[in-house]
C-alpha cells in the first residue's frame, strides 16, 4: 500500500502526518517552537527553527509507524501564510522571518495603496494592502534594512523555504502566493504589473504552480537528515486555510468552514474570483484548479483562549498537567455555568489588530462591563463568545456578497471542545458539523500530496474517501436571542473605540 505524507508549518509548530490511501492516520508528530515579539506588534520566527522541527518530526513520524520510506508515494506541504523569508544569493536565510501576525507595515500598506490605487489593487490583486501581507514585509524591510534588501535574491513563504531545504526548488502555489499581494488571483500567475509599480524585481519570486503539481524531489542530503527516500516528489500543496479546507471537504460552493486556530477563520468555496469591493474579506485562489475561495480572517480566535492561559490561567493549565488533562479543557469547564452573555461582560478580540471587518493594526483586547461580581469564569466564557461574534462578522459579509451558506463545518484546535462550538451555533444561529478526521492543515497538505501522487484523481475523490461527518451541533433558541442582542453591542464597541486605539497606539509609538 502507498501512503502520503502532509507537512503544516505552523505558527506555533510543525505538525507532520502519514495517511494510507483510505485516508487514515498512520503516524503523527507535533514539534513546536518559539516565536519572538522585539517589538510591540512585532512577531518573528528563526526559519531554521521550522528545519529542525521538520527533521524531527518526520523521523518520528517514520519511527513510530514503521512504514518504509520507499513506501511514501508523495509528501505534500502547508504552512502559515504571508510569512516572509528572505535568501541571499548563497542561500542563506538574511534576518528572522517577518510573521502573518506582524503589524509593523502599516505605512508601506498606506503606501502601497497610493501607488497603485485600493480599487486596482483590489481587482488585481482580489485583496487591498494589509498588514500581515507579504509584500507590505518586503518594502518594510527595503525601507528600514537597506542592507538587508540589496542583499535579497529569493523571497519565500514559509512552506516553501521547507520545500527549499526538502528538495532545492525555489517554488510556490497559487493558493500561498494569493496571500502575498503580489499574484494576480484572477489569473493564477504573478502580477507584472503590481511588482512593477512597486519596484520589486520578478526575480526575487519562486515559480509558481498549482496546488497539486510536482514541485521537486527529495534530495540525497534532505533524505539523509529526514529519513525520506531520495527523489520523492513534493507536491505544492496549499497556504494553511486552503489545506485545512482540503482536509474538511470544503471543495465546492456551499460547504461552509470556521476553523478556530490561532487565529479564526471562515472559508468559503468559488466557482469564480469574487472581489468585495470594500476589501474586509480576501479572495485568494483555492488549492482546487479553476476554484477561488474567499475569507474572513480574525487574528487572535484560539490566541485569545492561549494569551489568557499563559497570562491569567496558569494556575488552572499547571492543575490541568497535574491530572493529564488539556488546560484549554479545564479553562473551558470553569466557564461551563456562566450564562448566555457573561452576565454583562464582553470581550473584544483584538490582541494583534484585526483583518475582518476592519483591517485595523490599532485595534486591541478589551474588556468591556467588568464587575465586582464578575470571576475568572466569566472572563474565559466571555473570550469564547467573543471570538465567536467576530467570526460572525465574517459569515455575515459573506453572506452579503451572496455567497451560498448551506451547511458550515469547524474545524481548528476549537473544534475539539464541545462547549465552545455550542457558543459559535448559538452566536450564529445556524447549525454546526464537526468531521473527521479533525487533523487540520497538515491532512490537507497530505491529500494534496496524494492527489499530485496520483493515489486520487482529485480533490472532490480524496475528500469523498476520507472525510466523514462526526457530530451536528444546533443552537438553542433561547441562548441565540441573548446573543443577537449581544452581537448589536459588539459591533458598536469597536466604533466607538476605534479612534482611541489609534490615539492609544500613536502615544505608544511617539514614548520609542
Amino acid at each position: 500500500m502507498k501512503y502520503h505524507l502532509g507537512i503544516d508549518i505552523g505558527t506555533t509548530g510543525v505538525k507532520t502526518l502519514l495517511l494510507n490511501r483510505r485516508g487514515s492516520v498512520v503516524g503523527a508528530s507535533i514539534k513546536e517552537y518559539p516565536m519572538a515579539m522585539p517589538e510591540p506588534g512585532w512577531a518573528e520566527q528563526s526559519p531554521e527553527d521550522w528545519w529542525q522541527a521538520v527533521i524531527d518530526s518526520v523521523r518520528e513520524v517514520l519511527n513510530l509507524s514503521g512504514i518504509p520510506a520507499g513506501d511514501i508515494a508523495g509528501i505534500g506541504l502547508s504552512g502559515q501564510m504571508h510569512g516572509s523569508v528572505f535568501l541571499d544569493k548563497d542561500n542563506k536565510v538574511l534576518r528572522p522571518c517577518i510573521l502573518w501576525c506582524d503589524q509593523r507595515t502599516a505605512k508601506e500598506c498606506a503606501y502601497i495603496e497610493w501607488k497603485i490605487g485600493r480599487k486596482k489593487l483590489i481587482r488585481l490583486a482580489g485583496n487591498p494592502a494589509l498588514t500581515g501581507f507579504t509584500a507590505g514585509k518586503v518594502l518594510w524591510v527595503r525601507n528600514n534594512e537597506p542592507g538587508v534588501y540589496k542583499k535579497i535574491n529569493k523571497i519565500l513563504l514559509p512552506k516553501d523555504y521547507i520545500r527549499f531545504r526538502l528538495t532545492g526548488a525555489f517554488a510556490t502555489e497559487v493558493s500561498d502566493a494569493s496571500g502575498t499581494l503580489f499574484l494576480d488571483v484572477k489569473n493564477r500567475k504573478w502580477s507584472k504589473q503590481i511588482l512593477e509599480e512597486l519596484d520589486v524585481p520578478l526575480s526575487f519570486m519562486p515559480e509558481c504552480r498549482e496546488s497539486w503539481e510536482i514541485s521537486g524531489m527529495i534530495t540525497e542530503k534532505a533524505g539523509r537528515l529526514t529519513g525520506l527516500k531520495t527523489g520523492t516528489p513534493v507536491i505544492g500543496g496549499g497556504g494553511d486555510q486552503a489545506a485545512q479546507a482540503i482536509g474538511t471537504g470544503i471543495v465546492k460552493p456551499g460547504i461552509i468552514s470556521i476553523n478556530i486556530g490561532t487565529s479564526g477563520v471562515v472559508f468559503a468555496c468559488s466557482e469564480k474570483p469574487q472581489f468585495d469591493p470594500a476589501g474586509r474579506v480576501h479572495t485568494f485562489c483555492h488549492a482546487v484548479p479553476r476554484k477561488w475561495h474567499v475569507m474572513g480572517v480574525m487574528l487572535a480566535a484560539g490566541g485569545s483562549l492561549r494569551w489568557f492561559r499563559d497570562n491569567l490561567g496558569r494556575e488552572e493549565a499547571r492543575a490541568a498537567k497535574q491530572k493529564g488533562i488539556d488546560p484549554y479543557e479545564a479553562l473551558i469547564e470553569e466557564a461551563r455555568n456562566i450564562p448566555a452573555g457573561s452576565e454583562g461582560l464582553m470581550f473584544l478580540p483584538y490582541l494583534s489588530g484585526e483583518r475582518t471587518p476592519y483591517a485595523d493594526p490599532c485595534a486591541r483586547g478589551v474588556f468591556f462591563g467588568l464587575g465586582l461580581r464578575h470571576t475568572k469564569g466569566h472572563m474565559i466564557k466571555a473570550v469564547l463568545e467573543g471570538v465567536c461574534f467576530g467570526l460572525r462578522d465574517s459569515l455575515g459579509i459573506i453572506e452579503e456578497l451572496g455567497i451560498p451558506v448551506k451547511e458550515i463545518r469547524v474545524t481548528g484546535g476549537g473544534a475539539r471542545s464541545k462547549a465552545w462550538i455550542q457558543i459559535l451555533s448559538d452566536v450564529l444561529g445556524r447549525e454546526i458539523i464537526t468531521v473527521e478526521p479533525a487533523e487540520g492543515s497538515a491532512y490537507g497538505a497530505a491529500l494534496l500530496a496524494g492527489i499530485g501522487a496520483g493515489v486520487y484523481a482529485d480533490a472532490a475523490q480524496a475528500c469523498g474517501r476520507t472525510i466523514r461527518t462526526k457530530a451536528v451541533f444546533r443552537p438553542s433558541p433561547a441562548n441565540a436571542s441573548v446573543y443577537n442582542r449581544r452581537y448589536r453591542l459588539f459591533r458598536s464597541l469597536y466604533k466607538s473605540l476605534k479612534e482611541d486605539f489609534k490615539i492609544n497606539q500613536d502615544s505608544k509609538i511617539s514614548r520609542r
